[in-house]
């Protein structure tokens, strides 16, 4: 070694981030134990790299004893003062023993240390760059498929789409580019490891948030998302500005907000609802697109009552039970549906709710 490879060391430190000295001390560590392995050595020796000409040193070390049962860990005191009168018992004795051919050792072994120290900090950057972005969006590309996994190149790392978190409704071509919702990232031995979503309600959020400026000012608020992957999905958004309409903020001018969303979700249906402090009026909402008459609630247990014209029924409740199933999922309450035919004795309703999307009064 010598100044060259300590002023690339420096420069590294300038560009990595690496600590020159700290690199110092492990190349030390390893050539400790390459002098050991290749020398057959049993004695105790120290490394010793000049910080400024890269000059190494191998220096046994023999501890100063009265009597001497081991002559390659002691040393006895009288010849130690022999070698230096200021010795006393308990000191160490060093003594170079710096093997002509070391140098090449020395080299190799500094350029390993070198390489895994790098390895381990471009790891450890990744993973911090990465563990700021949990419940965040990231953009990657489909690279390959490891059984059924499939794994995106991210630029300076993978993430990892595992089966349970593909929705039910996409395929994934290598190349194609898609977004991702990062669920979680963990350090490993061999790197962090970055586990992604596309079914996660909050891939929705992101994604509206991205489209919609307001969402990102601040002024529009999303309440909640529900969410079926693969086939549709509620989110409930409140506008913090009385002349701002939080909707037809999330819908966009021609759609074209809400419909930049579906695409990038692969023709998931959106729908999107105005919150409401009045569980009534959100759980009417919830319901969209079916029109809603008149809503009753048991705050006390969550429980809600419906009522719809009988022709909006099926709408209400959705193919399979789907709409009225993430209405309650967004709203939090148990949602009864009726149809106005069974609803009974209409003099007993409180239909004075002033409902966005459809509360009529009878």
């Amino acid at each position: 070694m010598n100044s060259e490879f300590i002023q690339a060391l420096r420069d590294l430190e300038r560009e990595k981030g690496i600590n020159a000295d700290v690199l110092l001390e492990a190349i030390e560590a390893a050539l400790i134990s390459a002098y050991k392995k290749n020398f057959g050595s049993l004695q105790n020796v120290r490394v010793d790299i000049q910080r400024d000409t890269g000059e190494i040193k191998v220096l046994a070390q023999r501890q100063v004893v009265e009597e001497v049962t081991d002559p390659r860990q002691e040393i006895a005191l009288a010849e130690a003062r022999a070698l230096n009168s200021n010795y006393e018992l308990g000191d160490i004795v060093e003594k170079e023993v710096t093997p002509r051919d070391f140098g090449r050792i020395a080299a190799q072994t500094a350029k390993q240390v070198v390489v895994q120290r790098i390895r381990e900090a471009e790891r450890g950057m990744i993973y911090e760059e990465f563990i700021g972005r949990e419940n965040d969006l990231v953009t990657g590309v489909v690279q390959r498929q490891e059984g059924k996994n499939v794994i995106l190149d991210l630029g300076r790392a993978e993430a990892i789409l595992l089966p349970s978190e593909q929705s039910p409704a996409e395929t994934y071509r290598q190349g194609e580019r898609l977004k991702a919702y990062v669920l979680e990232v963990r350090k490993t031995n061999k790197g962090p490891q970055i586990l992604v979503s596309r079914t996660h309600p909050g891939l929705i959020k992101r994604l509206f948030e991205l489209e919609v400026p307001e969402i990102h000012d601040g002024i529009v608020e999303v309440k909640g998302v529900a969410r079926e992957p693969g086939a549709r999905s509620k989110i409930a958004v409140h506008s913090r500005d009385e002349k701002v309409d939080p909707v037809g903020s999330c819908v966009g001018p021609r759609g074209s907000r809400v419909q930049a969303v579906v695409q990038e979700l692969r023709g998931e249906k959106v729908d999107i609802i105005k919150w409401s402090d009045d569980p009534a009026v959100y759980v009417a909402n919830s319901l969209s697109p079916a029109r809603v008459l008149d809503v009753t609630v048991d705050e006390e247990n969550k429980v809600s009552q419906v009522i719809v014209p009988d022709n909006q029924l099926s709408l209400a409740i959705g193919k399979e039970g789907q709409n009225a199933r993430l209405a309650a999922r967004i709203t939090g309450w148990k949602i009864d549906i009726k149809p106005e035919s069974e609803a009974g004795d209409w003099d007993d309703w409180e239909a004075d709710l002033n409902l966005d999307g459809g509360l009529e009064e009878e």
